[in-house]
């Protein structure tokens, strides 16, 4: 595409940054480690609540060393968290954090980006910078670049996706390689000059290049969890202790050590980013689909080793975990609630337990030990690692997370 115009260096504005969709797990980080590196910076996010509790110092999820930055950051004056785009106008460079899903067919959805925009479009000035920090289909970006110009707004777009762990996001700002990429020069130099406060390294890409390197990651990662939850599977359909095998294939043999252990593997990014890719090679991604089918095949195949073993209609059956990942509080697209869906077609009664997850549907975990019969581990929260299981149960671990117990196999 041709580039836009040069964004006006001239132009000045009384605010550095803001985080458009900034109260959530990406985007709220990113605010907080601006705001705490010297940057005036803006939260924006149209959920009013987390608004509230943001300005209080609550933070609304589970986040290394968040707590401590965010009384810093409101203290100082530099974070300012709204919950409409009024302060937009003022700021040099907007973060645009919305999530990308795709729909009932598994093709990307783009109404949520650019009805976002257009909702603020009264706030956009001429050379503000736009930075695309979500993950989006490739061409993404160029897209919104047309958009903004058919708008009649000099706003330059560039694409920088986030690579940060959840949980971990203020820990790996200051320690990982951040991808950049923009359609002009001075764009590019003023995304360097935002992430440059934190970050020990960049990697210039086009952006179309950072769009694929980010989806690319993502469906790395996606489908060697399938490999390893194939074998898992194979194995257990032969009552083989997969994790004699795992251990087998890992130990002192630098070959494998980075081979995953099995799991239930979902989440708000994996599985969705895989098929975003599966639709940008017209679904000729095949290793994608086959490890859709694998991983989101696990809960069903968790069920049947239980029913192997007893009669699940007249059990009571319990899920210890719920979040999507260990030590989460996030449960978005987590596979222990389609396991408990599945649960609850065979068994007499299910009950669920996490130790992080706000949900009123859930049990306390003492109840959950003392009347399930049998008990599914969700997620490996490492309090379950130290867990007693009462004798008697029926227990099906595909993450060897709980310890071995005295009565196993009897």
């Amino acid at each position: 595409m041709r580039p836009p115009p040069e964004t006006n260096v001239s132009v000045t504005f009384d605010r550095d940054v803001c985080v458009i969709g900034g109260g959530g797990h990406v985007g709220l980080p990113l605010a907080l480690i601006c705001a705490d590196s010297g940057l005036r910076t803006v939260v924006y996010d149209i959920d009013e609540s987390k608004v509230r509790g943001i300005r209080s110092g609550r933070m609304p999820f589970r986040e290394e060393g968040a707590t401590e930055v965010l009384a810093r950051a409101l203290q100082s004056g530099r974070l300012e968290v709204e919950s409409t785009p009024a302060l937009m106008a003022s700021c040099r460079v907007l973060v645009l954090v919305i999530g990308t899903p795709v729909d009932e067919h598994l093709n990307p959805s783009f109404t949520g980006l650019q009805r976002a925009l257009d909702a603020c479009r009264e706030q956009l000035r001429d050379g503000q910078v736009l930075v695309i920090r979500s993950t989006v289909y490739p061409g993404t970006s160029e897209r919104l670049q047309r958009h903004l110009d058919r708008l009649g707004v000099k706003v330059a777009v560039a694409c920088c996706p986030e690579r940060v762990a959840q949980g971990f996001s203020l820990r790996e700002f200051r320690t990982l390689p951040q991808i950049v990429s923009a359609f002009s020069p001075e764009a590019l130099r003023q995304v360097k000059e935002l992430f440059g406060r934190f970050t020990p390294e960049f990697v210039e890409m086009t952006p179309l290049e950072a769009e694929l390197c980010k989806l690319m990651t993502n469906a790395w990662r996606y489908v060697q969890f399938a490999a390893v939850n194939q074998f898992y599977t194979l194995a257990s359909d032969h009552d083989v202790d997969f994790g004699r095998i795992l251990h087998g294939c890992r130990h002192h043999y630098p070959r494998m050590a980075m081979m995953p252990g099995p799991g239930l593997t979902a989440g708000p990014c994996l599985m969705k980013d895989t098929m975003q890719l599966a639709a940008f090679s017209h679904n000729q991604f095949m290793l994608g689909h086959a490890a859709m089918l694998v991983n989101e095949g696990l809960p069903a195949h968790l069920v049947s080793l239980a029913q192997r073993q007893v009669d699940l209609s007249t059990r009571t059956v319990g899920i210890l975990g719920m979040a999507f990942k260990a030590e989460s509080d996030d449960p978005r697209d987590a596979l222990s609630y389609k396991l408990k869906h599945l649960l609850s077609l065979e068994a007499k009664d299910v009950l669920c337990t996490d130790p992080y997850v706000a949900d009123s549907r859930l049990a306390p975990l003492e109840r959950v030990l003392a009347e399930a019969e049998v008990l599914f581990v969700g997620v490996p929260h490492a309090a379950y690692r130290t867990l007693a299981i009462p004798p008697g149960r029926t227990v099906v671990d595909v993450w060897s997370c709980l310890p071995a117990r005295e009565d196993a196999g009897r």
